[in-house]
């Protein structure tokens, strides 16, 4: 129970001293607004990188080429084995036989309709066909190499060297987003730290009277630690409705896609909110260390 009023009152003390000091407040809220607003749009960027990378990554498909003489059980078998390799999507492995892709390419092209009308069974030179899609992209090289081995399979393509170069550009793109999202979270730790050490230090007095009248390290760091809390909440407020309300405004202006439909944009619902409550805790937690380093590190206490 006396921490709980210890811990009520130190809200309540936190809450009057963020409008007793005003100004140093408002500077603080500031700057806390501005680095999260620049951390809220390397979010949502790199969400969106992300998402299209995995969309693209979930297209890539291997194409399994059976020879002709394999039998029925034979190609039963192929796909069997095709299922026993963990990387292969289960969900995702079709066949096609040689007469169906004849008459898939017959519908598609009237040229190909007029070349293909006459071929029979035997005349048939294309080849039965497995197209399967993979769990991990930056593994279907070593998995394209596992398909090779089972009996009766003639080839297998994926697009290999350029997929490769393609896969490991979205890893290198997905690094360099993280990256720079944690580097600002970072910088606005820093910025915050500084800000709030120089909100802290004109209540040097203050804290220098708590002290003298017996006041523990705890009562006098909890204060500053809620209104550190208090404002990165208020500093999280203009970047939250920029991204509930920019957000979709933007997807909604640029029809879902960037440039282009193969490059689509994450839908507002729920991305906005997630995003939001990604920035309220961000602001809530960086406003807490801000207070807590400035008071052990700057003022000793």
């Amino acid at each position: 129970m006396k921490i709980l009023r210890m811990l009520g009152r130190s809200i309540r003390d936190a809450f009057k001293s963020v409008f007793r000091n005003f100004s140093l407040s408002l500077a603080s809220i500031s700057c806390i607004t501005i680095t999260l607003i620049i951390v809220a749009i390397s979010i949502i960027a790199s969400y969106n990188v992300s998402n299209f990378t995995e969309e693209i990554e979930k297209d890539l498909t291997i194409v399994v080429f059976v020879e002709n003489d394999a039998t029925e059980e034979q190609i039963e078998t192929i796909k069997e084995r095709l299922k026993d390799i963990s990387n292969i999507n289960q969900k995702e492995i079709k066949y096609e036989s040689k007469k169906q892709i004849k008459e898939e390419m017959q519908k598609e092209s009237d040229i190909f309709n007029a070349v293909m009308a006459d071929w029979d069974e035997k005349d048939n030179p294309l080849k039965d066909t497995f197209q399967i899609k993979v769990n991990k992209a930056e593994e279907i090289s070593k998995t394209a190499k596992q398909i090779e081995k089972i009996e009766k399979v003639s080839l297998v393509r994926y697009g290999e060297g350029m997929v490769d170069k393609l896969i490991a550009a979205f890893e290198s793109i997905k690094k360099v987003t993280y990256g720079a999202v944690l580097a600002l979270i970072l910088v606005t730790i820093f910025l915050i730290i500084n800000t709030i050490k120089l909100t802290i230090y004109s209540r040097k007095r203050e804290i220098s009277i708590m002290r003298l009248v017996g006041a523990s390290n705890f009562t006098i760091k909890t204060p500053f630690i809620v209104e550190g809390m208090f404002l990165g909440l208020l500093g999280s407020i203009i970047p939250i409705l920029i991204v509930i309300f920019g957000y979709p405004a933007l997807y909604d202006k640029m029809n879902g896609y960037v440039f282009t439909p193969l490059v689509n944009l994450i839908h507002p619902n729920p991305f906005i909110y997630t995003v939001s409550l990604m920035i309220a805790i961000i602001g809530i937690i960086v406003g807490m260390i801000g207070s807590s380093s400035a008071v052990r590190k700057y003022l000793k206490v």
